[in-house]
């Protein structure tokens, strides 16, 4: 029974810690180590501020005491230089001048006492100087290093937010889309070819549609072409001469096709054509 509990509390501690190493932050963790290390030297400045004080102190006292003790000495030469001279009494000299040897010894002891602590303040204090500027070169340096991790920090989470947009990227999806672009593309080109036949269409001469209906022998027979319409102009020139002087004794002239005012020009051009065809 209780072997099943303790695995189970076990599994959940698991669990937890799992949790928690997720949600650390190495930049808060930082963070939270420099505030930890700050109020650790306020403390170590305030203790190294009262040890200060007792150092201090101490040897002010034994500068005190060492000057009563030896004014406690001087006194009692002068009271014993009195009684010689006689300006006091033997006896009260002695009396006045044993006091001030026992206020002397008095001095002497708590100079002793007061050397003892100067002497056990001092390491205290440069050791405690010691701590506190080790503190102070640590905060330095784990500023400086959560400096570093921001940057890093910063640069690795647009790196994954980068890397995470690529890799939601389905190139398949995209593969998928350059296609219907490219098909709609080549429709979009086909209707503007079709809109510009039916233009074409529209703007056709009357020219263009005999140049149809003559075929290509048209205009790859260009020398013939040329040929007959140099036939035809010399054949002008000959009717024009012929209408303005007439020959009546001309025995051809009698063989030759009407050219009266009754001809259209169609059978004008067709006369003109069995004439040149004769000729050849």
């Amino acid at each position: 029974m209780f072997g099943w509990l303790k695995r189970l509390f076990g599994i959940a501690s698991a669990e937890a810690n799992a949790a928690m190493n997720k949600l650390e932050d190495p930049v808060k963790m930082t963070e939270q180590g420099i505030r930890d290390l700050k109020k650790d030297l306020n403390k170590s400045l305030q203790s190294l501020a009262e040890v200060k004080a007792m150092h201090i102190r101490a040897k002010k006292e034994l500068e005190v005491s060492t000057r009563r003790e030896a004014e406690y000495e001087n006194k009692a030469i002068l009271l014993l230089k009195k009684a010689e001279t006689g300006e006091i009494s033997a006896s009260e000299a002695d009396r006045l001048a044993s006091q001030a040897l026992e206020r002397k010894e008095q001095m002497a002891q708590q100079v002793v006492a007061h050397k003892k602590n100067v002497t056990q303040y001092e390491p205290m204090v440069r050791k405690m100087e010691t701590n506190v500027q080790q503190l102070k070169d640590q905060i330095v340096g784990w500023e400086n290093e959560l400096k570093t991790l921001k940057a890093r920090s910063r640069v690795s989470e647009a790196t994954s937010k980068l890397n995470k947009q690529i890799a939601r990227i389905d190139s398949s999806d995209t593969l998928a889309r350059l296609e219907r672009m490219r098909e709609k593309v080549s429709e979009q080109e086909a209707l503007a070819e079709s809109y510009g036949d039916i233009a074409d269409n529209m703007n056709t001469s009357i020219d263009d549609e005999i140049d149809k209906a003559l075929g290509p022998s048209a205009h790859t027979n260009s020398d013939a072409l040329a040929k007959l319409k140099s036939k035809m102009a010399s054949a002008n020139l000959n009717e024009g001469s012929s209408e303005s002087n007439p020959k009546q004794d001309n025995p051809s002239s009698s063989n030759a096709a009407p050219t009266g005012g009754g001809m259209s020009d169609l059978d004008k051009l067709k006369e003109k054509l069995k004439n040149t065809n004769t000729e050849d």
